[in-house]
């Protein structure tokens, strides 16, 4: 199986665009910026798998729900033209709950008792145990991708489908990683989340690293 995992392009969360209107995570847009990294990804691709005689005719995308990945899909997808495109909630991002939206620095400041509580667990257990408030722990992320990673077996299985593109967030890329290789708790507390666009490529699970970040 050929798996090409897709980070988002830049989005109005980055660089802290959206503290003031502090607009729901799932709803946060690419940026005219995250639009151009997008569409310039999908030309790299486009040539990779041309290069590397990677047919993509039969290839099946599977992308987050949010906005920011759905915009992400489409700029890219203009150089593929695949057709075959489908959602999965299980690959949404870390749920923030009581902090969504909020810079880190003020959780604190908002939420005294509830940070007091989550700095706990990430200090005495790691991050990848540390639950936000009202929210989601890598751990929580971690177990409900499994159901993704059924899901793409399953399809290999009855339909055939050996070549995906997932367009996914951070937590999700890393703990889907993390299932996928059965690495342990510690990789994920040093593996750090890929920048905007960038692509980390499997085949048959052997995991080749990101295959463009030096764009």
């Amino acid at each position: 199986m050929h798996i090409f995992f897709f980070f988002f392009g830049e989005s109005m969360g980055n660089h802290g665009r959206n503290r003031i209107k502090r607009d729901p995570d799932h709803l946060l847009a690419l940026t005219d910026t995250g639009r151009k990294q997008s569409y310039e990804a999908g030309i790299f691709l486009a040539n990779y798998c041309k290069e590397n005689n990677i047919d993509l005719e039969k290839a099946r995308i599977w992308r987050s729900p949010y906005r920011r990945t759905r915009e992400t899909c489409e700029e890219f997808n203009k150089s593929l033209n695949i057709t075959d495109i489908k959602e999965n909630i299980t690959l949404v991002e870390q749920q923030f709950g009581k902090v969504d939206s909020i810079p880190e620095k003020e959780w604190s400041l908002l939420y005294p008792d509830e940070y007091h509580e989550y700095a706990r667990q990430t200090q005495n257990q790691g991050k990848f145990y540390g639950r936000l408030p009202m929210g989601e722990s890598p751990f929580d992320v971690a177990v409900r991708i499994q159901q993704f990673i059924y899901q793409i077996e399953k399809d290999y299985e009855k339909e055939g489908i050996d070549t995906i593109i997932v367009f996914t967030h951070g937590i999700a890329l890393r703990t889907f990683l993390l299932r996928y290789f059965n690495y342990p708790p510690e990789w994920f507390e040093n593996e750090d989340n890929p920048k905007n666009c960038w692509i980390r490529e499997i085949k048959d699970g052997i995991d080749l690293g990101y295959i463009n970040k030096d764009m």
